[in-house]
């Protein structure tokens, strides 16, 4: 079942390796090293666009390669969620799926579940148990 891109594969793997301390300190000595050579070029316009040309560069590839790692994750979640929803006994279905409805929608359920919450603290401080399934 393992059926994924080399794009997926390849931005997983980037994103474990860019995301390693070892790859994180040698940004930082590189960062060192042209701060460092800022006196020897004069301070001049070259030297400062070298490391502004190299951040822009990183940083543009970077933000696709974690924007797709991170899209993969919550699609994952999202999946695993909506199985245990559908696999809870006394578990409303029409939470399935729930990302994809419009904001009204979504905000529509947020308040109801908000309301819950309000009902069983209140509950809590009068005595009463939080546990169970409330047919609201």
């Amino acid at each position: 079942m393992r059926d994924t891109t080399w794009f997926s594969n390849f931005a997983k793997a980037a994103s474990r390796f860019c995301g390693r301390p070892k790859v994180f300190v040698t940004a930082v000595v590189l960062v060192l090293a042209w701060a460092i050579s800022g006196p020897i070029f004069g301070f001049s316009d070259t030297w400062q666009l070298v490391i502004n040309t190299a951040t822009t560069v990183v940083t543009f590839l970077m933000v696709f390669l974690i924007q797709s790692t991170q899209n993969r994750d919550t699609e994952a979640i999202q999946v695993k969620l909506d199985e245990l929803i559908r696999a809870t006994q006394g578990a409303h279905n029409v939470l399935l799926d729930l990302e994809e409805l419009d904001e009204d929608n979504l905000d529509a359920f947020r308040a109801k579940y908000q309301a819950l919450a309000v009902a069983a603290r209140a509950g809590v401080k009068e005595g009463r148990e939080d546990t169970g399934t409330p047919q609201t």
